[in-house]
């Protein structure tokens, strides 16, 4: 990577934190039109929430993996299982978002108190840790894209991609619970 951007990680990482959430919110508010995407067929529209559920399983598995690689010292598996981490999130966000755009939300399918009590709180929680882990994520990313891993120990990589880490899990579980809500329990 370039001077520029090892020097500039913390901007770049705005840039990239901003212009994610412009794309998710566009899509949320409906600012970006379906027409712009080909639709696919009515079972592949149903067929994205069970997919997302199992690469969120699948992320969880490699974040821990890349967790433990890290810990044991061996940056390669590391490195190897928190860009699998990122390139599972990416599918999902994009499956998540491109369904949106075409279907919208889900209703749920329960009773009002069970929406109320659990279900807006939990949804809630789980779209803050999403949101909030973005930037965590890019900084940790970016660091690591910027330098050689030697250096890395120099940096705040480590401190970054911890809280990374542990809020892509949370988000991830409880977007499995947000799944279990709405295609399973009720």
């Amino acid at each position: 990577m370039s001077e520029w951007a090892r020097e500039n990680v913390p901007l770049l990482t705005a840039i990239c934190s901003v212009a994610a959430l412009a794309v998710v919110f566009g899509a949320v508010g409906g600012a970006i039109p379906s027409a712009l995407f080909p639709r696919a067929s009515d079972a592949v529209l149903a067929a994205i929430p069970h997919f997302n559920a199992a690469v969120s399983a699948t992320a969880i598995g490699t974040i821990v993996l890349g967790w433990r690689a890290i810990s044991r010292g061996d940056v390669r598996r590391h490195r190897a299982f928190m860009l699998t981490s990122f390139g599972l999130f990416t599918a999902f966000l994009g499956a998540y978002l491109y369904r949106l755009i075409h279907v919208g939300t889900t209703e749920f399918p329960g009773p009002e108190a069970a929406y109320t009590y659990l279900y807006l709180p939990f949804l809630g929680i789980h779209i803050l840790l999403a949101i909030c882990c973005l930037p965590f994520v890019f900084h940790a990313l970016l660091l690591a894209a910027t330098r050689p891993y030697e250096e890395l120990y120099h940096t705040r990589h480590a401190q970054v991609g911890l809280v990374a880490a542990v809020l892509w899990l949370i988000s991830f579980t409880m977007g499995i619970g947000v799944y279990v809500m709405l295609y399973h329990a009720f």
